[in-house]
């Protein structure tokens, strides 16, 4: 009797679907999510434009900070949910401490934002 088994072992190709399935389910089902990455593109642009490694890493860094952590606020959110459908001060407290993790990435994230855009506006002072 043969068996049909999934074929295991790493798959990029399959890994990265999933990875962007992942992230457009998250930008689309989260406005939150969504505007911020809208909101970091054009400092991105603006650090490739001018050639500014140190700021194009800087934003980089800050942008994927606060997208892990906004991420992992989700999943922790929606997993309490499906875990704990009645009102729950321990869920209570899960939930506070993952939007506590996601709300200091982004108080990161808008810091260097709003530095690295005056930096780019005093560039283009000069």
């Amino acid at each position: 009797m043969q068996h049909k088994t999934r074929n295991s072992g790493y798959h990029p190709l399959r890994k990265l679907k999933i990875i962007l399935q992942g992230l457009r389910v998250a930008v689309i089902a989260d406005f939150s999510v969504a505007y911020k990455v809208v909101l970091s593109i054009p400092i991105f642009v603006l650090a490739c434009l001018l050639h500014q490694l140190a700021d194009l890493t800087l934003v980089l860094l800050a942008t994927g900070m606060m997208l892990v952590a906004e991420l992992f606020n989700s999943a922790i959110e929606v997993l309490c949910d499906f875990v704990e459908q009645q009102e729950n001060p321990r869920i209570g407290i899960i939930k506070d401490i993952a939007a506590a993790a996601a709300g200091v990435s982004i108080f990161v994230w808008a810091v260097t934002l709003t530095l690295e855009g005056l930096h780019f506006w005093q560039l283009y002072q000069r």
